[in-house]
């Protein structure tokens, strides 16, 4: 049994970070602030190994336009990583944990009473099997190495439904005039989770997590052609400097995370 380790990324203008947990795979945790202001990344991101099996990864962005954002998506991911290290003393189940952590979060953050809220997403890792869980519009997206989408969370925004719905194509969705507004958010009475099934990945599958600073200025394609393969950094960078880029020229600026998930390979 080894002793639950956990990295909390928050308050950073930018970081760039690689774990490695032996036998379970590697966390790649990236940020960068909005290159259009000078003021706090309200992005946050948590990776927490508990045992040999079982790990959890996180994404949080602090709502724009509401106060203390960055202090919303730090305290929902502490809470969160509480209740995930306590789950390790009492046995309770992974999903369990991770449903009772977001529903601290949600109290942690209206506790602060400053009007705050956060989007929240996170993966379960247990063994090969994946499962995600999210509120708001930051998102997962699971592939192969060949590019197949094997999972996809819906934002939970009226842009997000509409894309589901094949109301609104994939391409209109990142100019939509409408893509700022979220319909469900950490720090709300009415916050409501959204679960997926479980996954069971393949050796070197990858599943990212991200802010919707990514999902505003890359397509699914290009996120899965930056990342399905090789060294997990190395495509997370390339994909963070293309969207800057973007961000730079006529995209839609905004504070950028991405933690990318890759599955072990079997041992030889």
């Amino acid at each position: 049994m080894i002793e639950p380790e956990a990295r909390l990324l928050a308050g950073l203008v930018e970081f760039d970070e690689e774990i490695h947990w032996s036998g379970l795979g590697d966390v790649v945790l990236y940020s960068r602030r909005s290159p259009e202001k000078s003021t706090s990344n309200e992005d946050a991101a948590l990776a927490v190994r508990l045992t040999e099996e079982r790990g959890v990864v996180a994404v949080a962005d602090g709502v724009g336009g509401q106060p203390a954002g960055e202090r919303a998506s730090a305290e929902a991911l502490a809470a969160l990583q509480r209740a995930l290290e306590e789950s390790v003393r009492s046995g309770e189940s992974l999903s369990a944990a991770v449903l009772r952590g977001i529903d601290r979060a949600n109290d942690a953050v209206m506790a602060l009473g400053t009007g705050s809220a956060t989007t929240l997403a996170v993966i379960t890792v247990e063994g090969t099997n994946v499962r995600a869980y999210h509120v708001g519009d930051s998102g997962v997206l699971g592939f192969g190495g060949r590019g197949k989408v094997k999972l996809e969370t819906i934002a939970h925004s009226p842009v997000g439904y509409g894309v589901e719905a094949g109301l609104i194509a994939t391409s209109e969705a990142m100019q939509h005039k409408e893509r700022h507004f979220v319909s469900n958010v950490v720090g709300e009475e009415d916050m409501h989770i959204g679960v997926s099934s479980s996954l069971t990945l393949r050796p070197r599958d990858r599943v990212l997590l991200a802010s919707d600073g990514l999902f505003d200025n890359a397509t699914v394609d290009d996120i899965v052609a930056a990342v399905r393969k090789g060294a997990p950094q190395e495509g997370v960078r390339t994909l963070g400097a293309a969207c800057n880029a973007r961000m730079l020229n006529g995209g839609h600026a905004d504070d950028m995370t991405i933690a990318v998930y890759r599955c072990a390979a079997p041992e030889r």
